[in-house]
């Protein structure tokens, strides 16, 4: 009993001295919040490797395999022979200017102020009102070799490989004259021996887009059949009854002003 009694005492000194032990967490000091902050580090610099930027795409001039110094006949207009490297042309598309009076100058004039970079076509045959009855002018398109722009399509192929032909005139209401014709006959009798154009590439504006041009009076089978004539009865020097080269027969325009993309 005795026994029993001194371990109960012994027991309660414990528990005691237990709770009367202040926590060791309390005794930890407070926090200070006046510690230096660390320092960030730098931020790594970026290594960059420089790349040269690309280059400016461009489309180079298709050219063919004829000759500038190999086209000159006998009897071809001077400024017919370009001087630069040649395109491949492959078509001749013929249109009206739809207004009784106009020439070369003129029509470059009104495409400039359209926002194009000058004449459209490569070559304009008068009526006899601001040019020649039947004189065929030269634009620039033509001297330079540059695509044209007066058939616009999805493909644009009539423009980038098509020679542009324009004859002063409203041929839904008038005909061309006998003197056009016969200048027109002979320019595309000229490019379809130079560049080996078959006849069936001879069209009309309207054969290549939904338009009325070159109008209801121009006949443009009968001029691949006089076309074709003339070649058929041509010289190894040119094509028969081609014009003399003359001060007053062509006429060369200046270079544009400024240079943007044309379209038609």
């Amino acid at each position: 009993m005795v026994a029993r009694i001194a371990f109960l005492l012994i027991a309660l000194t414990v528990v005691m001295g237990c709770q009367s032990d202040p926590s060791p967490i309390g005794s930890l000091p407070p926090p200070s919040y006046n510690a230096p902050r660390a320092t960030p580090l730098p931020p790594a610099h970026a290594v960059v490797v420089p790349v040269p930027p690309p280059a400016p795409r461009s489309t180079p001039a298709v050219t063919s395999n004829v000759k500038p110094a190999a086209i000159a006949p006998r009897g071809v207009p001077a400024a017919w022979i370009p001087k630069t490297p040649l395109r491949n042309w492959q078509w001749i598309v013929v249109h009206h200017s739809a207004t009784p009076t106009g020439g070369a100058v003129a029509f470059d004039r009104e495409h400039k102020a359209k926002g194009w970079d000058g004449l459209g076509y490569d070559f304009v045959i008068g009526n006899g009102t601001d040019t020649g009855n039947g004189q065929v002018e030269v634009g620039y398109r033509w001297v330079q070799q540059l695509m044209g722009a007066h058939a616009k399509t999805p493909d644009n192929r009539f423009n980038d490989q098509g020679v542009g032909i324009c004859l002063v005139g409203n041929f839904d209401e008038t005909n061309p004259t006998a003197q056009q014709l016969q200048s027109l006959t002979r320019l595309v009798a000229f490019l379809m021996r130079t560049y080996h154009i078959a006849p069936d590439h001879i069209v009309g504006h309207g054969d290549t887009k939904i338009t009325a041009c070159p109008g209801k009076h121009m006949n443009v089978a009968g001029v691949r059949r006089s076309a074709a004539q003339m070649l058929a009865g041509s010289s190894s020097d040119g094509p028969a009854g081609l014009p003399t080269a003359r001060a007053d027969g062509t006429t060369e325009l200046l270079r544009p002003s400024y240079h943007k993309p044309a379209s038609r």
